[in-house]
């Protein structure tokens, strides 16, 4: 009896201490509670650490959007092989440590700024930078050398956080294995998933992914609102995706390609929570990318050209001066002689400096296409650059060639991310422009280094998509930035019709647009309807996105001093849409071309041009075909 009683008081003990334990692990630690709003004080960012065992304790944060959760209670973390405490030591715990777990903060602080800067090429003239921070910073219990802090922006668009490390004398090396920052979502939410850069897009919900997902990643929220995962200043770390947490249900994992290897003082890349009550405002809020990094390091830009580009398809002296003709005559600023040039393109036995192919005469070319004012960019592929990229540039500077286009360049480690930014400040260095293609996507460092015109990373007219793919691409790849999505005319592989891909011109942004990517001069008739082409700039003074919803269609207003460029993409299904013009300044009087699909009519691409005289009051109902499209040139009428 005395036994049993004993039992059962140490069964009531065992349970009050675990009680006691589950309490404890719930407790938030005095003092490490913070937050802090955006300037509109529409979005707020709670950070705050708790304990989580004895001597252990984790940090989180949480995101709300006009009192709505957007983040959920989710962890900061960071896992290292180097550099482990004396208790993970002691206790012998696996070598990649979750580093946060035996933190003391010593200081939290506030900061705020409103700047404003201009870009030399862009979606608008001027960029505001606007935000309040919040910076945590905290030592190790037991190895108080080795600082770290958490670093956390809210702008009116989002919010970011980072974790940037100190210059550390006794502790410079850091290897960086793993990232576990989590962002823990609404139940109901669903992603705009793509598997690779150049991937298609499902809108799959958070569960049973069939594996990581590229960045940026939309996000659907059941609460009405709208979000987008992205990263900036990835410039010297590994690529990460976005994995789905196998513990937490909902919840989505930040997940790094390789180890970083890196050196104290260092930031980790900015994890950016875009927040938006339309689909439309995450594409016209893309600038928090381009804020989080460092300003341009280039003082002389004034050789950095924005234009359009078409590639020469087959390469000879008379092809070349075809094209540039063509280039003259649709007011095209560059031509591009692809792989190939100067040898097969994967070997690195090949000289990129040389010509290697017969009856291309190249100084000719650049003389002929410089009298005519069309500039030459030189396609070069990883080979040559790895091996050839510390002079090269500057021979291609002496050739008066404008830009490069990087072929099939490595992407995710660690080595490849760092590599390609130095490629493109050697560029910089002999004021060359930059193309980068592949699997590669920018992270707003076309802001530091602004020679960076645009990349690809997008599943473009090289594999000819579908209409409802293409009106996915701005809600989802373009919030990354710029992209080269060779946009074609002629060739019969298009899945569009030949409005839509006017259309494109407007509605994706690349300050070095490609036209008439698969399409050589002969094809061509001189259309009318090219004049929009023809008219249409590559950087903007203002953007506006006046309607759309991904998978769906988008329309896109864009302005130029004081001209209009508007355009539509449609998906697979004929639908009615309404272009409201209200956006245009009160008595302001423009012409308005607009370049309909015209089954019956037209021209030969079955395009019609309507030409009437609009002003802020006017809708334009526009009857969209399937795979269809409209583009509309706004001109002022003095």
């Amino acid at each position: 009896m005395i036994l049993q009683m004993k039992a059962k008081l140490l069964l009531c003990m065992s349970l009050i201490l675990a009680f006691s334990a589950y309490l404890h692990g719930q407790e938030t630690v005095k003092g490490s509670e913070a937050s802090i709003q955006s300037p509109d004080r529409k979005l707020t960012v709670k950070f705050y650490q708790k304990a989580i065992g004895p001597g252990r304790r984790a940090m989180y944060y949480q995101v709300h959007y006009d009192n709505k959760q957007v983040i959920a209670e989710s962890e900061l973390d960071l896992q290292l092989d180097n550099h482990l405490s004396e208790r993970a030591m002691a206790l012998k715990v696996d070598k990649h440590e979750k580093w946060f777990e035996n933190l003391s903060i010593t200081n939290i602080s506030t900061s705020s700024k409103d700047s404003s800067w201009s870009p030399v090429v862009g979606e608008r003239a001027v960029i505001r930078d606007r935000y309040n921070a919040l910076t945590v910073q905290a030592i190790k219990d037991d190895n108080p050398i080795y600082p770290v802090n958490v670093e956390i922006r809210a702008y009116d668009q989002g919010a970011a956080i980072r974790y940037f490390f100190p210059e550390n004398e006794k502790g410079t090396y850091y290897r960086i294995v793993s990232e576990n920052t989590e962002f823990s979502l609404p139940e109901g939410t669903r992603a705009w998933h793509a598997s690779w850069a150049q991937a298609p897009y499902r809108l799959l919900p958070l569960k049973d992914w069939p594996d990581e997902s590229e960045r940026p990643l939309t996000l659907e929220l059941p609460n009405g609102l709208y979000a987008c995962l992205a990263e900036a200043q990835m410039v010297d770390y590994a690529r990460t995706k976005f994995k789905l947490s196998t513990s937490r249900p909902n919840t989505i994992l930040t997940s790094m390609y390789t180890p970083a290897d890196l050196v104290s003082p260092f930031g980790t890349p900015w994890r950016v929570i875009m927040v938006a009550e339309k689909y439309g405002d995450l594409i016209q809020n893309n600038d928090i990318i381009l804020n989080l990094n460092p300003p341009s390091k280039i003082a002389d830009q004034t050789w950095i050209r924005p234009g359009k580009i078409m590639r020469v398809m087959s390469q000879t002296t008379a092809d070349a001066k075809a094209n540039i003709d063509f280039a003259v005559r649709h007011k095209l600023q560059y031509v591009l002689f692809d792989w190939k040039w100067y040898g097969p393109a994967f070997s690195f036995s090949s000289d990129a400096s040389k010509v290697a192919i017969p009856n291309f005469d190249l100084p000719g070319i650049i003389q002929y296409g410089k009298e005519r004012g069309v500039g030459v960019w030189l396609y070069v592929n990883q080979q040559a650059l790895l091996a050839q990229s510390d002079s090269l540039f500057k021979i291609y500077r002496k050739w008066d060639v404008k830009g490069v286009k990087f072929g099939f360049v490595q992407v995710g480690s660690h080595r490849w991310t760092t590599w390609v930014e130095k490629a493109i400040q050697q560029a910089a260095e002999a004021k060359i422009m930059v193309n980068i293609h592949d699997d590669w996507r920018p992270t707003g460092e076309q802001r530091t280094w602004p020679n960076l015109m645009t990349s690809e990373g997008i599943r473009g007219n090289e594999e000819m998509p579908d209409a409802t793919h293409n009106t996915v691409l701005p809600f989802t790849r373009y919030i990354a930035g710029a992209a080269d999505y060779t946009i074609c005319y002629y060739d019969k592989r298009i899945k569009t019709t030949h409005a839509h891909q006017l259309a494109m011109a407007a509605v994706y942004y690349s300050p070095l647009q490609t036209l008439y990517w698969y399409d050589k001069p002969e094809l061509s008739e001189n259309e009318p309807e090219l004049e929009f082409w023809d008219k249409i700039p590559t950087t903007w003074d203002e953007t506006k996105i006046l309607q759309g919803t991904p998978g769906q269609f988008i329309t896109v207003a864009r302005r130029k001093g004081q001209d209009w460029f508007i355009g539509t993409l449609n998906n697979t299904e004929a639908r009615s849409l309404r272009v409201d013009l209200a956006f245009l300044p009160r008595g302001a009087k423009y012409q308005a071309s607009i370049y309909n699909d015209d089954p019956d009519g037209g021209t030969k691409n079955k395009v019609g041009i309507q030409r009437i005289k609009v002003n802020s009051k006017t809708v334009i109902d526009s009857r969209m075909l399937a795979s269809g499209g409209q583009a509309i040139w706004l001109k002022l009428l003095k």
